[in-house]
């Protein structure tokens, strides 16, 4: 069949070609679009056809290297992936003259921490698919602005919203951990978007057990009276019906203060740290609980866990739901939540 192939440099650059495949061993890559550098884009190539050779590049999911090129920054973090259009694939599979040519995207940013962005980065290359399918005829003006706008739209998003929010971000961690409903008003699309995407890297989906997650929705859903409400008509977002706690507190400050050196691979390191440690918190509380089923000192222990760590409120909500079917982990939470009301 025909292999194509499409990378992207720089800060937000893009970079593309395609394949001529006589066979899996001998293929050469045509460039469709790039703005990197005439050498550095032929390093990159071969960087890729290496990669194609070995059989390395699975169909629609992303890879991130560390890859050496002619470019002033030297060694740069590459995230590439390989795809199909959907339409040609089905014209191909009916007659079998025709080969669906293939792509493989390259993006080029500052480090291998490109990696945090990988489901991102994925999910962008799908939509990218999308606009390939419905754009068939003209394909360099579909492709061209589109893959000049990824590190904008794709590693961008949770920089905007630690700047737009400041301290008021601990609100924003704290509807994500609890799974409380937000609702946003006023806002641009960008930014209601942005938000949106917040709130779902900074949430426990896939972390904690999904019937977990399921009850925990429904739960906060049901208590409509605590939806948050965001309203973006002024130049700082006016929160209504927002909770916080100590523990988002503290992050916040953590967010707040890599915000000086706006890199925001930065941003998303702090968020993934801030997720393991409130997974690290509800693992040793449900440990605690088991313990305390048997032993009165360890239910003290429980208390003072829940009161110390600065996130009390929801741990006490996520175990409350996880214990509800186990009659003696629950009798623990139950006077747990009366220790902590008073």
């Amino acid at each position: 069949g025909s292999r194509s192939a499409q990378p992207a440099g720089g800060d937000g650059s893009a970079s593309g070609a395609v394949a001529h495949t006589p066979s899996t061993e001998d293929f050469s890559l045509s460039l469709l679009d790039t703005n990197l550098p005439a050498e550095a884009e032929t390093e990159l190539r071969g960087f890729i056809a290496k990669r194609l050779t070995k059989g390395a590049l699975f169909e629609g999911m992303g890879n991130v290297a560390s890859v050496g090129l002619s470019i002033p920054e030297g060694k740069v973090g590459c995230y590439y992936c390989r795809f199909q259009q959907e339409s040609l694939l089905e014209m191909a599979t009916l007659e079998s003259d025709i080969n669906a040519p293939e792509y493989v995207v390259c993006f080029l940013g500052g480090s291998e921490k490109e990696d945090t962005f990988r489901l991102e980065l994925d999910k962008y290359i799908q939509n990218l698919k999308i606009n390939l399918d419905l754009e068939q005829k003209n394909l360099e003006a579909c492709v061209n602005p589109y893959l000049r706008s990824w590190f904008e739209e794709a590693i961008c998003p949770i920089q905007r919203v630690v700047q737009l929010f400041q301290d008021k971000l601990a609100s924003l961690l704290h509807a994500a951990l609890s799974y409380t409903p937000v609702e946003v008003k006023n806002a641009a699309e960008r930014t209601e978007k942005d938000i949106s995407r917040f709130l779902a890297a900074a949430s426990l989906q896939g972390l904690v057990q999904e019937g977990t997650m399921t009850s925990l929705c429904i739960a906060m859903t049901e208590e409509q009276h605590k939806s948050m409400v965001i309203d973006c008509s002024g130049p700082q977002p006016q929160l209504h019906n927002a909770g916080s706690n100590r523990f988002c507190e503290d992050w916040m400050q953590a967010f707040v203060n890599g915000a000086e050196g706006g890199n925001p691979f930065l941003f998303r390191q702090i968020l993934e740290n801030f997720k393991l440690k409130a997974i690290q918190d509800i693992n040793n509380l449900k440990r605690f609980i088991r313990q305390a089923e048997m032993n009165h000192y360890a239910l003290f222990k429980c208390y003072l866990f829940l009161k110390n760590c600065g996130s009390g409120d929801i741990l006490l909500k996520i175990v409350k739901v996880e214990h509800a079917e186990m009659p003696e982990a629950r009798n623990v939470v139950t006077v747990l939540e009366e220790f902590m009301r008073e």
